[in-house]
């Protein structure tokens, strides 16, 4: 069986929804490479699909398919653009969007990245980096500054607002003009998660959610360089695909701004 810490494990929560979504008959989210490594990975996932509610694995899907529509407009408009993949513990984004061009940083702590690497490859345009965040020297590998874009999925959560500040401004003094992508909680969406998702999932209090904000253009107030781009509930454009007594809840999850997604410019 893998060993990982408690905060890292939480990397296979959300690989276990895109994998489930994937085998239904008419799946939002076709991701054949999630299914592949929860097929082969040795990990006991019957305690996730017994104890986590079907609105978190939804919410896993809805980010998903909102990051992989952000990323594709990015490199769109910039075919060789580089993403950098902060947190990306088994996360499947890079198969899902390449289009032969970008180059790809991913980006996680060493035991998150020695996992990783048995089931992804390095290549001459993707980088595996076992590396903090916080650790500037990462930035020495992302080959050009211009068109940088950074997926941050389901981390800063984890963060004190005193450590996401200091990534803000790290990314503007390395990589000025760079876009992020980030998922976001309200303190009662921290709350929320931290009794629905992190206790329910089997998870100990080492890896409960620390960071909620509830305007996300607050931000703003932080550092002249940072500017909200859009921001929306977690549910909003996605809720439409469910049935009605379904989307009761996430319309309740969105008005209570539990999660949101964000796009932002640190200019």
């Amino acid at each position: 069986m893998i060993n990982l810490g408690s905060v890292q494990e939480t990397m296979l929560l959300p690989l276990w929804g895109r994998a489930v979504e994937t085998q239904k008959d008419k799946p939002l989210l076709v991701d054949n490479k999630a299914v592949s490594i929860i097929n082969s990975i040795p990990y006991d996932f019957t305690k996730i699909s017994k104890r986590i509610r079907k609105l978190s694995s939804a919410s896993w899907i809805a980010r998903s398919i909102f990051f992989d529509n952000k990323i594709l407009e990015f490199i769109n408009a910039h075919p060789f653009a580089t993403v950098v993949n902060v947190g990306c513990g088994l996360d499947t984004t890079f198969e899902r969007i390449d289009n032969g061009y970008i180059h790809w940083i991913d980006l996680d702590l060493p035991d998150a990245i020695e996992l990783r690497k048995q089931y992804f490859q390095e290549s001459e345009r993707r980088r595996l980096v076992a590396k903090s965040v916080f650790d500037s020297s990462w930035y020495e590998e992302i080959p050009q500054k211009d068109n940088v874009m950074l997926l941050v999925a389901g981390v800063l959560y984890y963060f004190e607002e005193t450590d996401v500040r200091r990534l803000f401004k790290d990314i503007h003094s390395y990589i000025p003009s760079a876009e992020i992508i980030f998922d976001h909680a309200s303190k009662f969406g921290i709350k929320l998660s931290n009794e629905q998702v992190i206790k329910r999932g089997g998870l100990d209090e080492s890896a409960f959610l620390k960071w909620g904000i509830d305007d996300i253009f607050e931000i703003e107030k932080w550092e002249s360089y940072i500017k909200v781009i859009s921001n929306m509930p977690m549910f909003k454009e996605f809720r439409k695909n469910y049935p009605f007594n379904k989307r009761i809840g996430m319309r309740i999850s969105d008005g209570l701004k539990v999660m949101s997604l964000a796009h932002i410019l640190i200019s």
